[in-house]
């Protein structure tokens, strides 16, 4: 025999405490309806640990939603909209030019943005105007560094029209 009756009866236990173990995890997972985000800049701190229900973030994969319990994740965001879903089911709306987003094993989430603002001090004549000169900015760099540099401030200003 490949396998003798000791091992099979030792397979049979371990996959005994891991099906209980799972069932219990799962129940506890299914219990939750928070995690604890914490979200800043370098210049503020938006939330330390708040218990949200939601958040909705741009990434370079497309935007999508963090739930309790989602995936562990590492995401690079892409300049736009970051939406939390408070506790309450109240909204709040942030713009971010770039930055990332850990989502951890313990359920917890971090997004650490360059730069973040509140999507209603947003100047959408000032954001288009803006765009404007980056644009021209792009068309006339003469070198590679000039183009990343230029093409960075149009997708940011794109975003932040987007947004206003």
């Amino acid at each position: 025999a490949v396998v003798s009756t000791q091992s099979t009866g030792a397979f049979r236990s371990l996959v005994g405490r891991s099906f209980a173990l799972c069932q219990r995890t799962m129940a506890t997972e299914a219990a939750a309806s928070t995690f604890p985000l914490t979200f800043g800049s370098p210049y503020n701190a938006i939330h330390n640990n708040a218990p949200v229900k939601q958040v909705d973030i741009p990434s370079t994969t497309g935007h999508f939603g963090i739930l309790p319990n989602h995936v562990p994740t590492i995401a690079i965001l892409l300049p736009g909209v970051v939406s939390i879903h408070g506790e309450n089911g109240d909204v709040t709306k942030f713009f971010v030019s770039s930055g990332t987003a850990t989502i951890h094993a313990d359920a917890s989430v971090q997004i650490l943005a360059e730069e973040i603002c509140d999507v209603a001090d947003i100047d959408a004549n000032a954001a288009r105007a803006g765009l404007e000169a980056a644009q021209s900015k792009l068309a006339s760099a003469s070198d590679e560094v000039a183009k990343a540099s230029a093409q960075i401030e149009v997708d940011v200003y794109s975003g932040m029209v987007a947004s206003a």
